[in-house]
């Protein structure tokens, strides 16, 4: 006679519900610690910009500079880069918008203006002697890029470009 044979039950492999449940109440909790930390990269982006900005102008100033010597010509007040004409002083950038502004091609306005990437303050008359860039729309202190113009005659022979970002929270 044929014996019947039993089917053995398999027991199941995987999950139950309340470990699931489990896993993500953990996951939620690690994500509610590690969220914050991760949330505001404001500050570090406003800091990458200013720094960006600062090396773009030490660039532009210094192109600018090898193609005024290049001309040959030392009572030159203007230089030509890209189809751009570039405003100089004592053989660098003038500190403002027809100089290292448009050398670096920096989209900047005067400060309480629509419009551009970043704002700018000057000092001295024009061409003005400084130039402060911030970024547009920041209220904040310390969070900068100061252009001061070359002066032969007076006691700076090349550019002073200040970076500073201590305050771009």
């Amino acid at each position: 006679m044929n014996e019947m044979k039993t089917i053995t039950p398999r027991k199941e492999k995987g999950f139950t519900l309340i470990e699931l449940v489990i896993v993500i109440v953990i996951l939620g909790i690690l994500a509610a610690f590690a969220l914050p930390r991760f949330a505001d990269f404001g500050a570090e982006a406003r800091a990458a910009s200013i720094q960006g900005l600062g090396g773009a102008m030490k660039s532009a100033s210094g192109i600018s500079r090898a193609r005024f010597l290049a001309t040959g010509d030392s009572a030159a007040t203007t230089v030509t880069l890209e189809g751009q004409v570039i405003q100089m002083v004592d053989g660098y950038p003038t500190a403002n918008t027809d100089g290292i502004l448009r050398a670096a091609q920096v989209n900047a306005t005067p400060s309480g203006t629509e419009g551009g990437d970043y704002e700018y303050d000057t000092v001295g008359t024009d061409p003005a002697t400084e130039m402060t860039l911030i970024p547009k729309g920041y209220t904040g202190s310390n969070c900068s890029v100061s252009y001061q113009a070359a002066d032969s005659g007076g006691s700076i022979p090349a550019p002073v470009i200040t970076v500073t970002t201590t305050g771009c929270e």
